[in-house]
């Protein structure tokens, strides 16, 4: 199978289009015939070599966390058949035309490949978050960079449960918000005042996913530090704010993103997609920030 390698740290021209024997499904596995491969910051981090004390890789590495496709052959004990459309985390890599899998849930039906395998780390993350700040019907929550792949299936969890959302973002994007209940503020200088300006009272819990120094203001917002998270600004660790990372990467965290999607018809704000031989490119993307929505590699 063809399928995207490196034996070695370094930058994006490590990255090798190569031939590797299928894997064999083990017990309760399952091997996918990928469609789509969901590109994420982890990726290149680990391809960097940033990631060598926390996720040790054996060369040649294929990398990848997100996948959706179809299953092609089982393991024993496995709780999938052969046809099933599924989406999840792959155990062996993700930017190649197979992988083997445990943890998959069934594919939402009416979306695309894409938009499945956009799904595990945005939708894990965004539920994981808003768990931990205990958000409540009637409350206000703040969350920055609301227009990103994570910040904005969190923004319409939110709006569904009952929350009133302000969401930070760049200008075009302003728009898309309010179409989803958001209330939307102009990120950058001066956010803060836009915020309160917005705000009908107090702001009851702050979500952070851009890393782009809002916390002391968050902070100055909050009057505490209470009920502030962070997933991307490593000033929190100074702060003596939550910055929350990992996840669960279990079967049912994936079935319940699956039902906000079926049921509430969430959706993942999606980037260009690339093919399999053009993962670097799409590597370097995700590296510079700001690709405009979640990047994807197109497979089968």
């Amino acid at each position: 199978m063809r399928a995207i390698t490196f034996s070695a740290y370094g930058g994006p021209d490590v990255l090798q289009l190569s031939e590797v024997p299928v894997p064999e499904p083990g017990p309760g596995q399952v091997r996918l015939a990928i469609r789509a491969a969901g590109i994420n910051p982890v990726d290149w981090k680990i391809r960097n070599g940033f990631m060598q004390q926390s996720f040790q890789v054996a060369f040649p590495h294929i990398p990848g966390l997100e996948v959706a496709g179809v299953v092609d052959a089982v393991g024993e004990g496995a709780d999938f058949a052969v046809g099933d459309e599924v989406f999840g985390w792959s155990e062996t890599g993700a930017y190649a035309e197979y992988a083997l899998a445990k943890t998959l849930a069934p594919k939402p039906t009416g979306i695309s490949w894409a938009d499945a395998a956009a799904l595990p780390v945005a939708g894990e993350t965004a539920l994981r978050v808003l768990r931990l700040l205990e958000v409540r019907e009637g409350e206000t929550l703040l969350i920055h960079g609301a227009s990103g792949t994570v910040g904005r299936f969190a923004a319409q969890v939110a709006v569904a449960q009952g929350l009133t959302v302000i969401g930070t973002a760049g200008s075009r994007n302003l728009d898309d918000l309010k179409s989803l209940g958001v209330v939307p503020v102009l990120y950058g200088d001066g956010w803060l005042d836009r915020v309160r300006e917005a705000a009908p009272g107090p702001v009851d819990a702050v979500f952070d996913a851009t890393g782009h120094g809002v916390l002391p203001g968050s902070v100055e917002l909050r009057g505490t530090k209470d009920r502030i998270i962070t997933i991307a600004d490593g000033a929190a660790f100074e702060l003596d704010i939550p910055f929350s990372s990992g996840g669960d990467q279990s079967r049912e965290v994936l079935t319940g993103i699956a039902g906000w999607v079926t049921d509430h018809g969430l959706r993942i704000a999606q980037g260009k997609s690339y093919p399999l031989a053009e993962a670097a490119t799409a590597q370097v993307e995700s590296e510079n920030g700001h690709p405009g929505g979640k990047l994807t590699l197109a497979v089968g």
